[in-house]
């Protein structure tokens, strides 16, 4: 996939893995247009769903499918770093990434979420956002494949994510596989939370 199709791809899947409501269904067409350009039917598959379904329903679908489960969450490091100060330490990096290329991110959403990230890296820094999905490959490719496993519509839209980055190699393989035996790593005994509990997993509480 070219460059300027990754970022088409991005963008669409930004829009599409932020809580569903009205604005989004505004922009279905728009959507439905980006995902012809592509030619990519795993979008099209999604979109056919959006059409599909009440909003009330896909509401209720994103938050037991994002806020419910955790490894589905939308958390980049969550995945590497569970909820220990590793992962306040990876956030940062976030920040900082975001920071140099001059993004001014509100106070709204933490810096790793999938939405955010490839938001930035369709509108901001295509290769510094792209860098930091690889970095996080491993936990994308995790999401992906709970997403399927649950049968979940959203699966769609990560393979429409995943087209857009190269292939898994073997350490990252490797690291798909611990992760979906192991999970993320725990809070270490003692240590103060680096982030309010809205935007945890269902363990801390949901983010939304």
């Amino acid at each position: 996939m070219n460059g300027t199709d990754s970022v088409l791809a991005w963008q669409s899947a930004s829009l599409l893995l932020d809580y569903p409501d009205e604005q989004l269904l505004a922009r279905r067409d728009l959507l439905r247009s980006a995902a012809d350009a592509l030619g990519d039917p795993a979008l099209t598959r999604f979109l056919d769903h959006l059409d599909a379904t009440p909003l009330p329903e896909l509401a209720a679908d994103y938050v037991a499918t994002f806020d419910h489960r955790k490894r589905c969450c939308l958390y980049l490091t969550y995945y590497a770093h569970g909820d220990t100060r590793k992962r306040g330490m990876a956030l940062l990096r976030f920040k900082h990434a975001y920071r140099i290329a001059g993004f001014a991110l509100d106070d709204v959403e933490l810096p790793d979420h999938l939405a955010v990230v490839l938001e930035f890296a369709a509108t901001i820094d295509p290769k510094i956002g792209r860098r930091l999905m690889i970095e996080h490959r491993a936990g994308l490719e995790l999401l992906r494949l709970a997403l399927h496993d649950a049968g979940s519509p959203y699966a769609d839209v990560l393979d429409a994510v995943s087209a857009t980055l190269p292939a898994l190699v073997g350490r990252e393989r490797d690291a798909v596989a611990r992760l979906a035996a192991e999970g993320p790593p725990e809070e270490e005994v003692g240590l103060a939370p680096f982030a309010p509990p809205e935007y945890m997993p269902e363990t801390q509480g949901e983010h939304r």
